[in-house]
């Protein structure tokens, strides 16, 4: 699979199914986008129909251009979109990617449905892309997603101080994980599978 054709690709498993993000998602997120709590360590907050409008065109827009590649998340339990996922800070001369911009809608939070969607990223990362290294990075403050990564065997690797603003005007620190192509294999058989639902 080509770098280049990410916005093509699918990755799913029996949980969940990932695909480029859509205009006509908008009405799905609309339904389940205005909780405060999905956007609490977010780079953005979505609150308005205004805000969900600017939240999927820039999401297109970066998809389109290969700055990110986002995804809608689809719970194949229900059918339901329940939330969306990206790559990016694509580096392919590197074989690297970042897994972030999550989030899930409360009903999802806690289920494994965000654990089975970093699942599919992951796989189709070393399996198909073939990455050397996957990178995830969360705000400091947010002791959960920090939890959840460690919890799957990422491994911290360091605080970038005073990284970017944050919507209040704070300015956050960012930590960084991540997972390297020997470490997968264990990782995902050993960790992964077992551990408890992410909330990054």
């Amino acid at each position: 699979m080509s770098w280049d054709k990410l916005a093509e690709i699918e990755p799913a498993n029996d949980r969940v199914t990932l695909r480029r993000i859509r205009v006509t998602d908008t009405e799905a997120f609309a339904r389940i986008v205005y909780e405060p709590e999905i956007w609490r360590y977010f780079v953005q907050n979505v609150e308005t129909p205004d805000d969900l409008h600017t939240f999927v065109e820039t999401a297109i827009r970066d998809t389109l251009t290969g700055t990110r590649i986002v995804y809608t998340v689809t719970d194949n339990t229900t059918g339901e979109i329940v939330g969306s996922t990206a790559y990016g800070n694509l580096a392919p001369a590197d074989r690297r990617v970042e897994i972030g911009w999550s989030w899930l809608c409360a009903s999802a939070r806690g289920t494994g449905v965000n654990r089975a969607a970093k699942l599919a990223l992951l796989d189709h990362a070393f399996g198909e892309l073939g990455c050397e290294r996957v990178e995830f990075k969360t705000d400091v403050l947010n002791e959960q997603a920090r939890a959840g990564l460690a919890g799957i065997g990422a491994v911290e690797e360091g605080v970038l101080r005073s990284y970017n603003f944050m919507p209040s005007g704070r300015r956050r620190d960012v930590v960084y994980y991540s997972i390297l192509r020997a470490e997968w294999p264990t990782v995902r058989e050993t960790r992964l599978r077992s551990a408890g639902d992410l909330a990054t």
